[in-house]
């Protein structure tokens, strides 16, 4: 899996064991998508202001109609009143300007501009409100459990809510749905049209500091305080972070800076099984085989702290003999790993091929040997 990889399924996460980090943020939710460990959480599944790092939201339904066909990098798009009268950060658009999808991605992502999305969600679903609604809708398919979305930009509103951990699972869909597009978040300076060329900075306080940031987004609103959602890749790795509630935007900057070179220099990647790998061998009874290989579906690679490199253990745990038949990707077992200070995980171990019942003869033979046992093989490392 490389450094933009796709986090490990729910329930089959390895908890990193955590160095102690104290943040000044309401809220703070790290993770690390290559290995898919939970790093750090802080008042992750609270319900706050996301201000504009809900505009990751209106990104993804943007991108998602780009990938449908529904629209395309040069499709012009009317601005409205509405848009033209936005407060804060814009892009300085009037009725007169028809922008393309590129340059409102652009807008959006380094602009923040609160006038582009609504032009985005008026072109899309007719009224900003409508968007409001497939926003919140299109968030909960998605999984973002604790999301409930009023407008386009993440103007203040009393129901506009995200948690730390939607907009970080939002950030991983970004990064995974749609990784072309995503490159787009990296980008340093735009100005629309060269108007406020003063006004061309991206907010985002990591990027071009050479630490590996490539995104995603900044937020800030007197009620919000400020915020950073925000990914970094260092060799193999991927971590994304957010933070929320910090009273400055010094500190969201130095907070950020902070996290990432904690989250990269306080754990090293193993490789417990590398992918493909034969983990144990589980007898088989009435099969055309006597055993069958056990393996897991992606490999096992876990973050482990500085100081705890030669506590880790793994098991394989199964049942067996295992009748048969038996179905490549079955699951027969669970890989049983330990990290000093962490959660036990168990992943599942999977059959590597079929196994099919054996013949009448072999069916005879086996009858009467069937012995039900537990068996816990240590994995080497």
């Amino acid at each position: 899996m490389g450094p933009a990889g796709t986090a490990a399924p729910a329930g089959d996460q390895v908890r990193a064991a955590l160095p102690g980090f104290d943040t000044n943020a309401r809220a703070a939710w790290v993770y690390d998508m290559s290995t898919g460990s939970m790093l750090m959480e802080k008042n992750a599944d609270q319900p706050l202001p996301p201000a504009s790092m809900s505009k990751l939201m209106t990104i993804y339904m943007l991108f998602e109609a780009l990938h449908e066909g529904r629209v395309a990098m040069d499709t012009q798009f009317p601005v409205s009143t509405k848009a033209r009268q936005m407060k804060g950060s814009t892009m300085f658009l009037n009725e007169r300007d028809r922008p393309t999808v590129e340059q409102l991605i652009k807008g959006i992502i380094v602009l923040s501009g609160n006038d582009a999305c609504v032009v985005v969600a008026e072109g899309l679903a007719g009224t900003e409100q409508a968007f409001a609604r497939q926003m919140t809708e299109r968030g909960r398919a998605l999984g973002l459990t604790q999301s409930h979305f009023t407008n386009a930009s993440g103007w203040p509103d009393p129901e506009h809510r995200m948690s730390a951990h939607d907009l970080g699972l939002l950030a991983q869909h970004l990064i995974t749905d749609f990784p072309e597009l995503y490159k787009n978040f990296a980008i340093e300076e735009y100005a629309f049209d060269n108007r406020a060329p003063a006004n061309r900075n991206n907010r985002n306080p990591l990027l071009g500091l050479g630490i590996g940031a490539d995104g995603l987004k900044t937020g800030h609103t007197a009620e919000a305080g400020f915020g950073l959602v925000g990914s970094a890749v260092q060799g193999d790795r991927r971590i994304v972070f957010v933070l929320a509630g910090l009273d400055s935007e010094k500190a969201r900057a130095e907070e950020a800076e902070r996290i990432v070179n904690w989250a990269f220099r306080q754990f090293t990647m193993k490789t417990l099984v590398p992918k493909g790998e034969t983990v144990a061998e589980a007898p088989v009874w009435l099969g055309a085989s006597g055993r069958v290989a056990l393996t897991t579906a992606d490999g096992v690679r876990v973050l482990i702290p500085a100081d705890a490199a030669q506590g880790v253990t793994a098991e394989a745990v199964f049942n067996g003999p295992v009748e048969a038949p038996i179905t490549a990707g079955q699951r027969l077992g669970d890989l049983v790993v330990t990290i000093p200070g962490a959660v036990e995980s168990r992943l599942p171990l999977l059959a590597a091929v079929d196994v099919p019942r054996a013949g009448v003869l072999g069916r005879l033979r086996g009858a009467a040997q069937r012995l039900g046992s537990r068996a816990i093989v240590a994995v080497g490392n």
